[in-house]
């Protein structure tokens, strides 16, 4: 199965613009069930099919947005996530030894 492929009939299909329409919708329903698993409405695998929809048109929007750049965001993100939690790590040293 070549997801490239598939992507691009997607596109073809429906077009860009309902594709981002649709990661919107799929967003929301993670959103909703995640609220849901939270308070013990549905089960994990809820979670997981939502998970699963929405891993999907990320995948389609990092094709039509460009692996690379989005790879490149993903890094600049993660270095500054990893900035923060190393602060963090460093603040909670110092206020230790400092008891």
């Amino acid at each position: 199965m070549d997801i490239q492929s598939i992507y691009q009939k997607t596109i073809s299909q429906w077009g860009k613009e309902a594709q981002y329409d649709q990661m919107v919708e799929e967003c929301a329903e993670l959103i909703t069930a995640l609220k849901h698993f939270r308070r013990g409405k549905v089960n994990q695998q809820v979670v997981i099919d939502e998970l699963a929809d929405v891993t999907l048109m990320l995948g389609q929007l990092r094709w039509m947005f460009g692996a690379a750049e989005v790879d490149s965001a993903v890094q600049k993100k993660l270095l500054k996530l990893n900035q923060l939690m190393e602060g963090l790590k460093q603040h909670k040293q110092e206020t230790n030894n400092g008891d």
